[in-house]
């Protein structure tokens, strides 16, 4: 696995790893992973001899490890002695980082509805436009606001297929021959994080199927990854908008995104956006 990059100078890190590894191992009793407790112990927690022999490594190698020393360490090992001192993801997370590695992947949550606290924030967020997507870029909760601004439809089921297909959403999308090839590239990175999954490789054969331009710029095999981005439109009620678009991963729902769109300094959006949304006969696009 390729060494993660990390603001941590080497011997940083090795001082980290090290004083990590003892304060976890302090807080874990010898009856916390099924040993007998031994008596009274001069200083809690486990001893290394017992991690090593419970993660099944050598004890001289254990301690070279918590002393810091520049050993090399798999991914196998890192896993065994995460269980052993009972480390929680953020923290098996940063024992890899600490080691020189990169964390393993999370495993995605499936598509589900947002939680509570998402939703609550998705619905604070209006008047400006917000929506929810999975890890296959499926909508699970979009605002009124996002439907009426960049034309979505309650038919609407995923970002890059409405991307490419949804006429209206192209039409009000100014940019939207120079934002193509950026969505589709991000679409493929994102599926390389799930190469057993092959739900990208159907939504991509369906829509190249219908879309030349889609079929045309995932044959490039291009990939990039946004985490922010620039959206304007020509809408033609309110004029032309433009929101700067910040992507949000929800720790609670792996593979999950808030995507929160904000109207640009300077620009008169926010104008234009509240003058739009307050007017009674807003239409929300439906079905069709």
């Amino acid at each position: 696995m390729a060494s993660a990059h990390s603001s941590l100078s080497r011997d940083d890190r090795r001082t980290e790893l090290r004083e990590f590894l003892r304060s976890r191992r302090a807080r874990v009793s010898p009856a916390d992973v099924g040993m007998p407790d031994g008596g009274r112990r001069r200083t809690p927690g486990l001893r290394r001899e017992e991690v090593a022999v419970l993660a099944g490594v050598g004890v001289s190698w254990y301690t070279w490890l918590e002393q810091g020393r520049d050993i090399k360490v798999s991914d196998q090992v890192l896993d065994a002695i995460a269980r052993v001192l009972l480390l929680d993801s953020a923290e098996h997370a940063h024992l890899y980082r600490l080691a020189g590695l990169n964390p393993p992947q999370a495993s995605s949550a499936p598509s589900a509805a947002p939680s509570p606290e998402a939703q609550r924030l998705l619905d604070a967020w209006s008047p400006r436009p917000g929506y929810i997507r999975d890890r296959h870029w499926n909508f699970t909760a979009v605002n009124d606001a996002a439907r009426v601004v960049f034309g979505y439809r309650e038919s609407d089921h995923n970002c890059l297929v409405s991307f490419f297909t949804n006429v209206r959403h192209r039409v009000l999308h100014r940019h939207w021959a120079d934002t193509a090839p950026d969505v589709a590239a991000a679409f493929r990175a994102d599926a390389a994080r799930y190469p057993d999954d092959p739900e990208f490789g159907r939504i991509a054969a369906d829509l190249a199927a219908v879309s030349p331009e889609f079929a045309e710029l995932w044959a490039r095999h291009d990939v990039a990854e946004h985490t922010s981005a620039v959206k304007a439109v020509d809408h033609p009620e309110a004029g032309t908008m433009i929101f700067d678009a910040t992507l949000l991963p929800l720790p609670e729902q792996p593979g999950h995104h808030l995507i929160l769109h904000n109207p640009r300094p300077g620009t008169g959006t926010r104008q234009r956006l509240e003058t739009l949304m307050d007017q009674p006969n807003v239409v929300v696009p439906h079905p069709g």
